[in-house]
């Protein structure tokens, strides 16, 4: 019985869907997927209940198996169920009365139409069931009997109209025709109204005499076509009355009138006219409604005795009658009173009276908010009973929210995303869905629907540390444990995607690993030190920390953090010359006869320390005679501040060496210096030497080509170290254990620390004795103190 059709009027009036809200029902493009074909089905009316319509597994080529899983539900727009599909065998059948009279009235066709949905993933199809007329109901007329007043004097070919009859079925099983009952008087005429209706008309065929027969008895019959035919009948009595010789007749047999359908009580509609020729009461008309009018003419309308204005009476409505056919009769008032018949068609106007409906159907929520555009969030339907523009209805969202309305189906609108969520810039919507047709003045929805939806959080954020990078300073000589600093990373994401932890990333060539120097909590991301740092060791170390979240799949960031161990004053100077065991004297010879200035030694001291606290100086400290000698000191020279005499007995000269640590620490050589015999060369004056020995010279070479090179390395440095600072970056997070920030000058000026052009300090190869040289200035060396 299923066939695939064109559209067919459907069942408006009345609706007002009150379907479930179907949980997960909506997922990507899935309303896309509606067939754009319609399986029609027909049934015959007042089938019993569980009656099988059709099998729309089969028509739809759905899989039998799956089709509870998928949930296969019939919507309708009615408020009963009709129907209902069993899920076993595919079939759908009656799950109500269907009575094709209460579901449609008069109208030819009666049609359902129904909204198949099935799940997983979601497909919407449509349906149409033409419920089909039984013959279940008889012709009946309005009243048990007819009196009809009939002049004698009324001339051959005179109608009169008779009595309608109603039956309410359609088509073939709906009235068909009007019997008379035999008579030699009058004959039946059976005509047909504009809507294809039928009604009879009685036709005098041969004239009255009252004085022969006063009254005719007569029977009409109202037969419709079903199988067997149904039949009702009427008895009319004729009074025959005496003789009126002019009928009173109408200015047109018909009129044209059109009203608005929200006309009130007393707009006029149309005036009738009727003149009679009589004189007297003869000739006075009276109007009245002919009996043949529709049930409830009467009270829509109402007429005047006299003028014959139709005015409104009660409330019209286009959605229940467009065209009204009303039928008016004019008699004279003598004493065999004649009558005039005319028709008066009115034009019902619709008006936009009935604002649109809007119900909800599915909503699906939560919404991922990396939903892609046009994914749909809910189905939405819409009713209105108007007609024209009057009953074309858009709906719409608010303006500059990332969802729009798309009309899918008939009176079917879907919601879809129309650009990109974001979680963490809007978690939440209410959507207030706003129904407007087109009319005029446009009426929107009688009820404001709102749906709320959730937006469900995806990891499309990485964690994000406040800076790319991090410099830490730490004082040498800590104690393992201390906190070096802490590394807070954030996540805008939610739940797991928005928990983070820390772990320690190092790159695989490097020989100090950092894992040996410093721990790293998973949790927090603070960063201990799990031993002492030795500045002498280890000056820098750099490593990365990974923050990463526990979405799915993860997302991570790196930050680079550079830690810098800072000097402490530990180590005291070390005397390279000249070379004495602990506590022995170091003998250093004069040729007698030595003048004021001659070089006796060099004492040379490194410190294995940085900035000033390797910043050595050179002081006498014990001499017999302290006014015989001078001690440079910065460079560490022992000269004879006054000529020597040659009789001067040995002399024992403690010279210390002090740092410019804070607190200073020191070392000491004793020096014993006697006169040579005249038999030994003199020592040369180191000043005045011009020939210096060939190591000398290659050593000089290398500390003259290490200084150059440091030069260029400590000035590339300090000018990258002053625009960083001019940025705000070394000053941006520089932290200290203690946990204070600053940036490295300062740093270095709390600490103590050294102009950089003060010292220059060079570190040679581990196998050269000479393990570091302190080079000042010559404006610095001054003369000897």
């Amino acid at each position: 019985m299923c066939s695939f059709c064109q559209g067919a009027l459907a069942v408006n009036s009345g609706r007002k869907p009150k379907e479930r809200m179907v949980g997960v029902l909506l997922l990507l493009g899935a309303l896309q997927k509606a067939s754009a074909a319609v399986i029609r089905y027909e049934i015959l009316e007042e089938r019993e209940k569980g009656s099988v319509v059709g099998n729309v597994v089969r028509d739809l080529d759905l899989d039998l198996g799956s089709l509870s899983a998928r949930r296969l539900r019939v919507v309708s727009g009615a408020s009963r169920r009709f129907f209902e599909v069993n899920w076993e065998t595919g079939e759908m059948f009656v799950n109500d009365r269907l009575d094709r009279e209460e579901l449609c009235g008069t109208l030819p066709s009666c049609t359902i139409t129904l909204e198949l949905v099935v799940e997983r993933p979601l497909e919407l199809f449509s349906a149409e069931v033409v419920i089909q007329d039984i013959n279940d109901n008889n012709p009946s007329f309005p009243t048990r009997e007819m009196k009809l007043e009939i002049s004698e004097a009324m001339v051959p070919g005179t109608r009169f109209p008779l009595e309608i009859a109603h039956d309410p079925d359609v088509g073939s099983n709906s009235l068909q025709t009007y019997e008379l009952s035999r008579n030699e008087y009058f004959a039946l005429r059976v005509q047909t109204r504009e809507d294809s209706t039928k009604y009879a008309e009685l036709v005098l065929e041969r004239s009255l005499d009252r004085e022969r027969e006063p009254g005719v008895q007569l029977v009409l019959t109202a037969l419709d076509g079903g199988t067997p035919a149904r039949s009702a009948s009427l008895p009319i009595r004729i009074v025959v009355l005496d003789a009126n010789d002019n009928a009173p007749t109408f200015n047109q047999s018909l009129y044209r009138a059109r009203v608005l359908e929200d006309a009130p009580p007393g707009t006029r509609v149309v005036q009738v006219r009727a003149t009679d020729l009589d004189e007297g009461p003869n000739g006075e008309i009276i109007y009245s409604f002919s009996s043949h009018n529709r049930a409830g003419v009467r009270e829509l309308f109402s007429l005047d005795l006299v003028t014959g204005v139709l005015t409104v009476k009660g409330r019209l409505d286009f959605e229940d009658a467009k065209l009204h056919e009303i039928y008016i009769q004019a008699k004279d008032k003598g004493a065999n009173p004649e009558g005039a018949h005319c028709k008066v068609l009115v034009e019902v106007v619709d008006v936009n009276d009935n604002a649109p409906e809007i119900t909800v159907t599915s909503v699906y929520s939560p919404v991922p908010e990396d939903a892609p555009l046009g994914t749909v969030i809910a189905l939405l339907s819409v009713t209105d009973l108007d007609a024209g523009e009057n009953g074309l209805v858009t709906c719409e969202v608010p303006p500059g929210l990332p969802f729009s309305l798309i009309s899918s189906l008939k009176n079917y609108f879907t919601l879809k995303t129309s650009a990109v969520l974001d979680r963490e810039t809007v978690p939440e919507y209410n959507l207030s869905i706003t129904a407007r047709d087109a009319g005029t003045p446009s009426l929107s929805a009688l009820t404001t629907v709102t749906i709320f939806l959730n937006i469900s959080d995806v990891n499309d954020n990485p964690p994000s540390f406040f800076q790319r990078s991090h410099e830490v300073f730490v004082p040498e000589n800590n104690r393992p444990g201390d906190l070096l600093c802490s590394l807070a990373a954030s996540d805008p994401d939610s739940g797991l995607n928005a928990l983070i932890s820390y772990s320690l990333l190092e790159p695989r060539n490097r020989d100090v690993s950092a894992s040996s120097f410093i721990s790293l909590n998973p949790q927090t991301g603070a960063v201990h030190a799990t031993r002492s740092f030795d500045y002498e060791q280890t000056q820098t170390l750099q490593f990365e920390v990974q923050a990463r979240d526990r979405g799915n799949p993860p997302l991570s960031s790196t930050v680079t953090v550079r830690l810098f161990v800072l000097d402490l004053n530990d180590n005291a100077p070390a005397v390279l010359r000249p070379r004495a065991r602990p506590g022995s004297l170091c003998p250093q010879a004069l040729p007698p006869s030595v003048g004021a200035g001659h070089l006796v030694t060099k004492v040379t001291a490194v410190d294995l320390d940085s900035g000033y606290n390797a910043w050595v100086s050179y002081q006498l400290l014990e001499a017999p005679d302290p006014s015989l000698f001078a001690v440079s000191r910065y460079a560490g020279e022992v000269r004879t501040a006054v000529p020597i005499p040659a009789d001067l007995p040995p002399q024992k000269l403690v010279i210390v060496v002090k740092d410019s640590g804070s607190p200073p620490l020191s070392t000491s050589v004793t020096l014993l210096v006697s006169l040579e015999e005249d038999t030994h060369p003199v020592v040369p004056d180191l000043r005045e030497s011009s020939a210096p020995r060939e190591g000398e010279s290659r050593l000089t070479l290398y500390l003259a080509v290490s200084l150059v090179a440091i030069c260029f390395v400590s000035f590339g440095s300090f000018v990258a170290l002053i625009s960083k600072c001019l940025r705000g970056a070394a000053c941006g997070m520089t932290c200290f254990p203690a946990g204070t920030c600053a940036c490295l000058t300062r740093s270095r000026r709390r600490e103590g620390l050294p102009p950089s052009s003060g010292i220059l300090r060079i570190q040679l190869g581990s196998d050269d004795p000479i393990k570091f040289v302190d080079s000042l200035p010559l404006s610095q060396q001054g003369s000897p103190s």
